[in-house]
């Protein structure tokens, strides 16, 4: 096996990769956003591409959770029409399969794209149009589903499940909750997730990333989340001994034990103040104690990432070779929410030889 060090980032950009926490409204081009933004008469803070990009980076990087919120007023601002959601979905297919990405469940919130007019309904297709656009350019190389969020705050949730559940046959694999987790527990919504059991349908919970353990205990023996949106905080479950024993509480062990998913997203996590590094993220210890670990983006415009970036920051950080990363992504791919047969024909046909290729080079 070579080792992961030698190789540089365009061979890791070769490997195959599977995200499953992205947001749409959190991956625009810079440029995008100028040309919607000119379209429909909304304000920027910057305007030529460069400056804006580093206005996006610098406002996420600020520490302010107002500024970083700020962020998504702009790019869900001018994504109000059909034509500007299908144009963001089909560039954000174009940039996964230029970063190496075969499989991906991209998310955002149907009822923040309806100012403009368009339904909810006419908001999932317009995207879903935008993606099958995309995938068809790509030549089949990259398999791409919606996760429809509802959010926390709001009191959407039930009618975003009807719509997932709706779409569940044309393009959405599941459902999410996201936003504030502090005095907008999950439970709140406890009539959507009931509703989505009874249905079979899919869906993960964005838990534990600002807010500790109760937030994740609620988001699994409450509401029955399939994985866990971010997760860091199930560290706060783990005892590190002086002497390198570790200990894991129930909530912690319930959830390796389970291999519950967790969705981490390292960068996004350092910008929001889950961690103060990389190599001091929760992924390190979560990783060696092999707790269901997958590797994902959050939102690519605000955190300048990509999953090139993120593996290679965490080759980096904690020296992980070819068969770490190929870990991540079989992770990934088997907690997908695609029929079996679908993630197990990835998985043999496209990520284990995409990563035999690379060892062999």
């Amino acid at each position: 096996m070579r080792s992961m060090t030698t190789l540089t980032r365009s061979e890791i950009r070769r490997a195959p990769k599977v995200l499953l926490h992205d947001h749409l409204d959190g991956g625009l081009r810079p440029q995008t956003v100028l040309d919607l933004a000119a379209e429909c008469g909304h304000e920027l803070p910057a305007a030529d591409p460069a400056s804006l990009e580093a206005w996006f980076v610098d406002s996420a990087d600020s520490g302010s959770l107002v500024r970083y919120l700020e962020t998504f007023d702009h790019t869900v601002a001018v994504m109000q029409t059909a034509p500007a959601l299908s144009r963001v979905a089909r560039e954000c297919v174009e940039d996964l399969v230029a970063d190496g990405v075969v499989y991906a469940e991209v998310r955002y919130a149907p009822e923040q794209h309806v100012n403009g007019g368009l339904t909810p309904d006419e908001v999932v297709a317009a995207v879903q149009r935008g993606f099958d656009e995309g995938v068809a350019a790509a030549g089949g190389r990259i398999v791409v589903r919606q996760l429809l969020t509802a959010m926390r705050h709001q009191a959407r949730s039930m009618e975003i499940a009807e719509l997932a559940v709706s779409w569940r046959d044309r393009g959405v694999a599941g459902f999410d909750i996201a936003g504030a987790e502090a005095g907008h527990p999950p439970t709140r919504h406890l009539d959507a997730f009931e509703y989505l059991r009874r249905e079979n349908a899919h869906f993960t919970i964005h838990a534990g990333e600002a807010f500790g353990l109760p937030s994740i205990w609620e988001a699994i023996q409450w509401c029955g989340a399939a994985r866990l949106g971010h997760g860091v905080r199930i560290v706060d479950d783990i005892t590190v001994r002086d002497d390198g024993s570790v200990e894991l509480g129930r909530l912690a062990a319930f959830v390796r034990d389970r291999r519950i998913p967790l969705e981490m997203c390292p960068r996004s996590n350092i910008q929001t103040g889950a961690a103060s590094s990389i190599a001091e993220h929760p992924i390190g210890l979560l990783t060696r104690l092999r707790f269901r670990v997958t590797v994902n983006t959050d939102n690519r415009l605000m955190s300048r990432t990509t999953m090139t970036d993120e593996m290679l920051g965490l080759v980096e950080a904690f020296g992980h070779d070819l068969d770490d990363l190929r870990w991540f992504t079989i992770n990934a791919m088997k907690s997908a929410f695609l029929p079996f047969d679908e993630r197990l024909a990835i998985i043999d046909e496209v990520i284990k030889p995409g990563y035999a290729a690379l060892a062999a080079r």
